[in-house]
């Protein structure tokens, strides 16, 4: 059997980070996205689905993704049945994470992409005493 889902879009609200009492990262967040279909004179019509993020992908939600931001989400739907408080039986579904993507622009996240915002090292200031220059005075190739 098959349950896999990819969708794209727009995080509706700031991701916060739990732990479950037995010490598991989980995140909850919602994406709007947008329907490919518009029928001539109505406006576009967004769906909101929710997702759930387990462990380090979890983590990874919280840290670099923001209200607004663009995200891509690969995963599969749970549903989930419940009573509501007037007693009528409802269906949930959602969207349990297995990986996740940026897909905004550098302009939106200010210019860098946060994973690679640190600096690089820099070499030039090593130490170089181990090393010596090579002086091949025959013009053969090695090869």
């Amino acid at each position: 059997m098959i349950n896999s889902v990819v969708i794209m879009g727009r995080l509706t609200f700031d991701p916060e980070l739990r732990t479950t009492p037995s010490g598991v990262s989980v995140v909850r967040f919602q994406v709007a996205c947008d329907r490919n279909y518009q029928k001539s004179g109505e406006d576009k019509k967004t769906d909101f689905i929710d997702v759930t993020a387990w462990r380090q992908t979890a983590e990874f939600v919280s840290r670099y993704f923001h209200k607004g931001s663009m995200i891509a989400v690969e995963g599969s739907i749970q549903t989930d049945n419940y009573t509501d408080r007037e007693g009528n039986k409802r269906k949930s579904f959602q969207v349990v994470a297995n990986n996740v993507s940026f897909c905004g622009s550098k302009a939106e996240s200010g210019g860098s992409n946060p994973v690679y915002s640190q600096p690089a090292p820099s070499y030039a200031s090593a130490d170089n005493s181990d090393f010596e220059e090579i002086v091949d005075d025959d013009d053969d190739l090695p090869f």
